[in-house]
């Protein structure tokens, strides 16, 4: 497949972008070097991919999930205005009381 100057016209129009005449031939040829390079891809044998690329290594132990305290500087029944059984406790709003 090969891009020509008005396939990179039509695009630069779709993203509604303004191109110079004179940047069409460079804008042209790096359109067609992605395409290439894209195409690349279809060489590939279907019985090279393994699947997914996953950057990485293998295997990531992974840490054992504990429960930390949540280091606050002061726990937060020292500022709120109320707290009750670990809940804090704000005044009804006026829209939501029934009349």
């Amino acid at each position: 497949m090969s891009v020509t100057a008005q396939d990179v016209q039509h695009v630069a129009r779709l993203a509604e972008l303004a191109v110079a005449e004179a940047d069409l031939p460079a804008l042209t040829a790096q359109m067609n070097r992605i395409v290439a390079f894209v195409a690349q891809l279809s060489e590939l044998a279907e019985g090279e991919a393994s699947g997914a690329f996953v950057a990485g290594p293998d295997h990531t132990p992974l840490r054992a999930d504990e429960v930390r305290p949540s280091g606050l500087a002061r726990p937060p029944q020292a500022f709120a205005p109320e707290f009750v059984d670990g809940f804090f406790v704000v005044p009804k709003l006026g829209a939501m009381e029934e009349p």
